[in-house]
């Protein structure tokens, strides 16, 4: 007897982790999924429909979608058949890295408003859909890209969730965080070039010195060096023959192994004096050690890379 495909809505997909996943589960072999690829604006929907290729109309359907507007969630959901969502796989996300400004002016509200909104609101309103489903599934995807006021939405979202799980358990869905960690996409490119042409002008000499010379050199070096595709974000989420979205999902996905150590100083001491001592160090006192050790996993990952390339050429893989 065949099997129903699941109904994966996925936002943010003109780009980056959300048009990566949506084409991987849309051209699954065994046609186990219907994409609903959904973008807050779908003239930009050229690179997803051009990746999707014959899955286009067929296992994924493009729709218009903003987290930040009640009325674009509710038409969206309206159209789907049954209003049936089965995995709902989401990140709204405002590009911003600068030194954080004074609070009465600071864009942090703005910041966690779309934040909270993004993703309180997709789960709450395909209620029906809810009840139907033998099982849902909600794919969260935070990242910390080493600055104050993003992060803080991030650690917002984790608790969020955190706490969210335990309740949506008693009606059989299931959410999973992603965390890829460093990622380079379109989206970090438009982050570092606004924050390169920024006017730091009403920002403390001190600071703004700190953050043009240090952080962003250095947080270019780490995404350089331990930065994933979104391509490989997607297949870490479903490898073959592991639970993922058609089995029993984990709350979390950690896809990058090279930040392992990291958490792993982080696990070691729970006061978290071990984690923090250690990244202040490297960033303000050791950055030649810095350098050197983030070229170094670059040369690593790299011959990975080719080593997993040949196996798949020999049909090892």
């Amino acid at each position: 007897m065949a099997v129903a495909p699941k109904t994966v809505l996925i936002t943010g997909c003109s780009s980056g982790i959300g048009l990566a996943l949506a084409v991987k589960l849309a051209q699954d072999k065994k046609q186990r999924f219907k994409v609903i690829a959904t973008m807050r604006d779908v003239g930009k929907r050229g690179a997803l429909e051009a990746a999707a290729g014959p899955a286009l109309g067929r296992t994924l359907d493009v729709k218009q979608l903003d987290v930040g507007d009640e009325r674009s969630i509710r038409a969206c959901v309206d159209s789907l058949p049954g209003r049936r969502v089965d995995v709902l796989g989401e990140r709204p996300a405002l590009p911003r890295a600068a030194p954080a400004p004074p609070p009465l002016t600071s864009p942090c509200p703005r910041c966690s408003e779309q934040r909270r909104r993004g993703h309180d609101r997709p789960p709450r309103v395909p209620e029906p859909a809810r009840h139907a489903a033998p099982h849902g599934h909600q794919l969260l995807r935070p990242r910390i890209v080493f600055n104050d006021i993003y992060a803080a939405s991030k650690f917002a979202v984790e608790g969020f969730c955190e706490s969210l799980v335990v309740q949506t358990l008693h009606f059989n869905i299931a959410i999973s965080l992603v965390e890829p960690g460093p990622v380079t996409t379109e989206f970090e490119t438009k982050v570092y070039e606004e924050a390169e042409r920024a006017d730091y002008s009403r920002t403390d000499p001190e600071t703004a010195d700190i953050f043009m010379r240090l952080y962003l050199r250095n947080s270019r070096d780490v995404f350089a060096s331990l930065g994933q595709s979104a391509e490989d974000v997607a297949e870490v989420l479903e490898p073959p023959g592991a639970p993922g979205l058609a089995g029993r999902p984990p709350f979390r996905h950690r896809t990058n192994a090279a930040c392992a150590p990291l958490a792993a100083l982080r696990h070691a001491d729970p006061s978290g004096a071990l984690a923090t001592a250690a990244l202040a160090a490297l960033l303000f006192r050791r950055q030649g050690l810095l350098r050197l050790g983030l070229r170094a996993l670059r040369l690593l990952r790299w011959k990975a890379q080719k080593l997993r390339q040949g196996a798949r050429l020999l049909g090892l893989r």
